[in-house]
């Protein structure tokens, strides 16, 4: 009866579209009131949940990508993504997922890269000759590496919610994952370039080739200080966050000077405001996962899984089902919180390393982000497109395949995540 009160009253209120925070907050409070659990103690697990060092290092990686956003980046990215692969039939098309893969490693964000990215390079695409409906499927399906090339704070709300994971793992773990999702999609955007003969990009005058490169090469020193930071342990997470956002600080407004100072305050309101609701995320869901744990919820979907096979290909594919029907309907952060709690134990009984199912999870979860009828990424895109999103999601069928393939092979060759990983950081 507890479990049938917690996830029935939270299926209720979500149907009902009460916010996800609050449903978790109010679920978690009818279930204690009939377990006769003292309140105090689940507001306590609210307030624990929040209480992780390495939860510091999430404000300064969304300051940092609010930053890098503002200040003109992904114009940069592009000039620096075209001189590379501009002059391929359909290049504008693989520039736009090069692009999102450069800038997935600055923002950690899909729906940041979506609208950064988006909002030049739809309207550039389209000016082109590029069919709207593919414009827009390249920029929202590319846009899922966000969650997976490091940084990504989607990783660190994984690490806390999975008990404290190598968030060095993590990230170096995400990134041939990513850069592999990145060169299938590309592979993806030709072969239909081809067959509706796009067109190729102009040579990029030679005297332009320098200062391209230099201000590509500044813009992509945010990951890499972040990422060798951590890898090399001159810096934690939190503090190799820190010193981000102090690069992309002078960067943007002493470097590129694309917007003034006075812009300092909107970056830090819009930081502040995509905290608040990240933050809120983690503390309602701790008492929920709290209560996950009291009920043995994670032991008996354990016991249910294995019994319905014994076979890890089974049990694995079932998971990855259960997880993309999950991203359908719900937001990235709550799910994170509340599947890892419960598909973790179900994972290390079969071997696999929690770094491998962070990285998977994240991979799921960032075609959720794409998928109707709650994807944010395809809601921001078909904005920016002026797009349906009836027609956009038939467009899409070729990347999801595409997106779906690599994420089997990430399932099933666990050495494409952990190879980094055991190199560098263990």
């Amino acid at each position: 009866m507890g479990i049938s009160i917690l996830i029935g009253c939270f299926i209720l209120l979500i149907m009902i579209r009460v916010p996800i925070a609050l449903a978790l907050i109010v679920s978690s409070l009818a279930t204690g009131l009939y377990l006769d659990i003292d309140v105090a103690a689940l507001m306590q697990r609210m307030v624990g949940g929040l209480n992780a060092f390495s939860l510091i290092a999430i404000p300064f990686f969304i300051l940092a990508g609010e930053i890098m956003n503002e200040g003109g980046i992904s114009r940069r990215l592009i000039n620096f993504s075209n001189l590379i692969i501009g002059k391929i039939r359909g290049g504008l098309a693989m520039v736009n997922v090069l692009t999102s893969t450069f800038f997935g490693g600055i923002s950690g964000s899909s729906v940041a890269d979506t609208s950064s990215v988006g909002s030049v390079m739809i309207p550039m695409m389209k000016k082109k000759g590029y069919d709207t409906d593919y414009s827009v499927s390249v920029t929202v399906s590319s846009a899922a590496q966000g969650v997976i090339i490091p940084p990504s704070h989607n990783m660190i709300i994984y690490s806390m919610a999975a008990g404290g994971v190598s968030i060095g793992s993590l990230f170096i773990g995400g990134l041939l994952p990513g850069i592999i999702l990145g060169l299938a999609l590309m592979i993806t955007t030709y072969i239909i370039a081809v067959k509706r003969n796009y067109p190729k990009e102009e040579r990029v005058p030679a005297k332009e080739v320098p200062r391209i490169v230099s201000e590509g090469l500044m813009g992509l020193l945010t990951p890499i200080i972040i990422i060798g930071g951590i890898v090399s342990g001159v810096f934690t997470a939190t503090e190799s966050a820190a010193i981000a956002a102090v690069y992309a600080f002078i960067i943007t407004f002493f470097v590129y000077r694309d917007v003034p100072l006075s812009h300092v305050k909107v970056i830090l309101f819009r930081s502040v405001k995509t905290l608040s609701m990240v933050l809120f995320l983690i503390a309602a869901s701790s008492p929920f996962g709290w209560l996950l744990a009291y009920l043995r919820v994670p032991a008996q979907i354990t016991e249910g899984l294995v019994s319905f096979s014994d076979n890890p290909i089974v049990i694995l594919l079932l998971i990855n089902i259960i997880l993309l029907m999950l991203g359908m309907i719900m937001d990235m952060a709550p799910l994170i919180l509340i599947a890892t709690p419960i598909l973790l134990p179900v994972v290390t009984s079969l071997g696999m390393d929690p770094v491998h199912f962070g990285v998977l999870l994240m991979l799921n979860l960032s075609i959720g982000l794409i998928t109707p009828p709650v994807g944010s990424a395809l809601f921001v895109g078909s904005a920016i497109g002026k797009l349906q999103i009836e027609k956009l999601f038939k467009s899409l069928m070729p990347f999801y395949i595409t997106m779906i393939i690599v994420l089997l092979i990430v399932t099933f060759v666990p050495q494409m995540v952990m190879f980094l990983p055991d190199l560098i950081v263990n």
